[in-house]
């Protein structure tokens, strides 16, 4: 079971760097558009359609990779001290609730949008040769479809964690910076950091 759930994450982790790297292609279209616009006088009523299209499909296929990684947003003030098991049980509530039906929805509506796109060869009209749309509406089911397949993962994951009391282990990738973590691996013990505080309030003061 183990290797299965580790194997979904992966799958999340794949789909969100790969399609990271929009960004990059974002961050050049914008800057040739800013050039060809102000530089040469030259602006394409298309790249706005474009872009918001890149960023669309970037924000989309991360949202699987950000539950793999149990990024997303959530009350950590409070849950954080909680038990693992009243954690599990929580989440699993939750996702029930709330994440499946939504998802469901999701994908269902977006599968109806994509199917209407293509059947009419949807295309921007901002201009008499606007980029197609219905690729970027056919992202919208297959987002909702591999975040409904991390959901799932997540809900064993909680139904493991009530059996067994903690959490099973899941795929890592980038982590936000751990301070004493950080510490531990530059031998940095507290009283270093406390004497630099009080060195650099001195020196502040003395200015």
């Amino acid at each position: 079971m183990q290797k299965l759930l580790l194997f979904v994450d992966k799958v999340s982790t794949f789909v969100g760097q790969a399609f990271s790297w929009l960004i990059v292609s974002l961050t050049l279209l914008i800057s040739w558009e800013v050039f060809s616009r102000y530089a040469l006088d030259h602006p394409h009523p298309w790249v706005f359609d474009v872009m918001i299209m890149m960023y669309g499909t970037m924000f989309m296929m991360a949202g699987a990779y950000t539950l793999a990684k149990s990024g997303h947003v959530r009350g950590d003030v409070l849950y954080g001290f909680f038990e693992p098991r009243t954690q599990a049980t929580l989440d699993l509530v939750l996702y029930i609730l709330f994440f499946i039906p939504g998802v469901v929805a999701l994908a269902w509506a977006g599968y109806n949008f994509a199917a209407e796109s293509w059947a009419i060869n949807e295309h921007s009209n901002i201009t008499s040769d606007g980029p197609p749309v219905y690729p970027f509406k056919t992202v919208i089911p297959v987002a909702g479809a591999l975040l409904l397949l991390q959901g799932i993962v997540e809900i064993i994951r909680c139904v493991i964690c009530i059996k067994e009391g903690e959490w099973p282990s899941r795929v890592q990738d980038v982590q936000e910076v751990d301070v004493d973590k950080l510490r531990d691996m530059v031998h940095v013990k507290g009283d270093d950091m406390q004497q630099l505080d009080a060195l650099v309030v001195k020196q502040e003061q003395g200015r």
